[in-house]
């Protein structure tokens, strides 16, 4: 006799384990916890077998029949239920595993000690972004140059083409490295071509030329006098100058990196895009500058 929702519901534990059957092998295994196991008894091989199909009530008596039909037509063509359910969970795994975030992260790990830290922040959290909430879950292999693109479009129609030149570089590296250690076959972001929108033109600030840097300076030095502006802001602006390096090695500059007697600033390798270090002569006016005597431009 086949058993009813009301039935299924209303069984209560007892002192030893007992079954409800069902029909088709199915049975209800009610345990002295009161817990409630959906199982099938079969034979494959000519032995006898059991499949679990989960636990009333998260799956009901609906469920459970449509996996014992389910695992009946396996039977029926010579499967093994129970091997197959084994090898869709390690299908399973292996996808989870094989996911763009997993691969992407593994692939952060390995580049970020050749990255400055600055670098390696921002690389992983452009993904976290717009990446990942998008189909970082994903199996690798499932991705497909659409789902690339919508991300960029999306990013494009912001009006961030500087952020969607980041982004489509670093998947295309996840992609990349993910093909090299044989999870992947093919490079969807290298496969975009013209989908995208042309990248406007940017329009360069004005540059100073040779002739105008002294006249620049005096007026610098007037400007800090008149308007008593900080010493600090002055004199690194000064240094900018004078050294022609980045405004961030300025801005991070630390007086131990500084040997004025020789005249050399040395940029730890820590601070530099290519993680080594820069030495940057000084000229008398940089050294004034750091001496604390700004003298005359």
């Amino acid at each position: 006799m086949k058993l009813t929702d009301t039935a299924v519901k209303k069984s209560k534990p007892k002192e030893k384990p007992y079954k409800l059957a069902d029909g088709g092998g199915m049975y209800l295994e009610v345990m002295p916890n009161g817990s409630k196991y959906w199982r099938l008894k079969y034979r494959f091989g000519g032995k006898e077998k059991r499949l679990a199909f989960g636990v009333y009530p998260d799956t009901s008596l609906a469920d459970a029949r449509g996996r014992r039909d389910d695992a009946r037509k396996l039977l029926a063509n010579g499967s093994d239920p129970s091997a197959v359910k084994i090898n869709q969970k390690r299908q399973a795994k292996l996808s989870a595993d094989n996911s763009f975030e997993i691969i992407a992260r593994e692939f952060h790990a390995l580049k970020s000690p050749i990255w400055t830290p600055h670098h390696a922040t921002d690389w992983i959290n452009t993904l976290e972004r717009e990446v990942f909430p998008k189909f970082g879950h994903r199996p690798i292999t499932e991705i497909e140059a659409p789902d690339v693109l919508d991300i960029l479009r999306s990013i494009e129609a912001r009006g961030t083409f500087e952020i969607r030149a980041r982004v489509s570089q670093r998947v295309r590296a996840v992609f990349a490295y993910a093909i090299a250690s044989g999870r992947s076959r093919h490079n969807p972001a290298a496969e975009l071509g013209g989908a995208l929108a042309p990248r406007p033109k940017v329009k360069h600030f004005a540059a100073l030329s040779e002739k105008e840097l002294p006249e620049f300076l005096r007026a610098l030095a007037e400007y800090q006098e008149r308007a008593k502006s900080s010493p600090i802001v002055f004199a690194a602006t000064r240094l900018l100058a004078y050294t022609f390096v980045r405004t961030g090695e300025v801005r991070g500059a630390q007086w131990c990196e500084f040997d004025l007697d020789a005249g050399l600033w040395i940029i730890p390798a820590e601070r530099m895009k290519a993680r080594e270090p820069h030495t940057v002569p000084l000229s008398t006016q940089a050294v004034e500058v750091k001496r604390g005597n700004t003298g005359s431009p």
